[in-house]
């Protein structure tokens, strides 16, 4: 059994959030999110489209942002012709399935969007692409939902296994118990995740079940709320941190703060039941940083000179044209 030997803190101040990983008590990663900071993509929003653009195939559609959203055909048209008429067949898309953008063979025709949407007409959608200067972000209406060890994508029909699982009779399995699950909720398409890799069917199904409540919320407020409105927010940086790294090498997850410690009890108790008495609320008379030694890491790594490990040192200065970084 993997020894427990990662740590992961985290600091929640009003405005600002900062995750240290720890592997054997040396840092290995810091994150930081700011409020104001936070990025938009995979937000759900129930959309209005504004305008509709035959020449480019394409539409504006406001989702309550500063600048319209812009949706290509390709992104809204029926989502089976993203794969090949088998449904059995391998998915094109990457492991880090987050969201994903349409991509269609040149042979497949892509009817006029005219036809498909028109203004004033109301769409679910999500956020594939971050706004950029003077354009709207990039919207899709083929959701995904990622999870620990798998992606619901409610819009389509379609199994598939991350392509770094290579090994033939693991795939078999795994495509069997993602079959069975979405014939369980009644359709839908799944794919498994690296991590899912030698786990057992139970962990599957408690993510997918996690991930069909939240599709079934997504739904529901839509029906309720008027658009343009947000309907589903990209988990906060802690969140994402613990679907992606909870695992059993990780000893503990500490936190100094009430309101975020019971946030992610919660969802470790959602994710990986076991792991729950690992997540802690600091309590000590030091910071929760200055107890681990995180912030003398930080400080440390930002002087500009540097100690190596075997008695030499680099000198990193900063000038307005260049980085100089000189080896002693």
């Amino acid at each position: 059994m993997q020894k427990a030997n990662k740590l992961i803190v985290v600091n929640a101040a009003p405005y600002e959030t900062r995750v240290a990983t720890l592997e054997s008590g040396i840092l290995v990663e810091l994150l930081i999110e700011r409020g104001d900071d936070r990025n938009s993509v995979g937000n759900i929003y129930n959309g209005k489209v504004i305008r509709v653009l035959p020449g480019m195939q394409a539409a504006f559609v406001d989702i309550g942002m500063d600048k319209a959203g812009f949706l290509f055909a390709g992104d809204f048209v029926t989502p089976q012709l993203e794969f090949d008429s088998d449904g059995s067949e391998e998915t094109v898309l990457p492991e880090d399935i987050g969201i994903r953008e349409a991509r269609y063979p040149q042979e497949h025709f892509l009817p006029p969007i005219e036809g498909l949407i028109r203004e004033g007409q109301h769409i679910l959608v999500q956020v594939a692409k971050e706004p950029l200067g003077t354009k709207g972000a990039r919207i899709t209406s083929h959701v995904s939902l990622p999870g620990r060890y798998l992606v619901l994508m409610p819009t389509v029909e379609h199994v598939g296994v991350s392509r770094k699982i290579v090994d033939e009779e693991e795939r078999r399995r795994l495509k069997t118990i993602l079959k069975e699950f979405r014939q369980e909720r009644g359709g839908g398409g799944l794919i498994a995740r690296t991590a899912g890799q030698g786990r057992e069917a139970e962990a599957f199904l408690r993510d997918g079940r996690y991930l069909s409540r939240t599709w079934d919320e997504v739904r529901a407020l839509a029906s309720r709320q008027r658009a343009p409105v947000l309907l589903y927010r990209e988990p906060s940086l802690i969140e994402r941190l613990l679907r992606d790294l909870l695992s059993d090498d990780v000893a503990s997850v500490r936190l100094d703060n009430e309101r975020e410690f019971q946030r992610t009890l919660e969802l470790v108790q959602a994710l990986e039941p076991a792991l729950a008495p690992r997540v802690r609320l600091h309590q000590g008379p030091a910071g929760i940083l200055e107890e681990h030694g995180v912030s003398a890491e930080l400080e440390r790594a930002l002087r500009s000179k540097v100690w190596l490990p075997a008695g030499g040192y680099i000198v990193i200065n900063q000038t307005e044209a260049l980085v100089a970084i000189d080896v002693n």
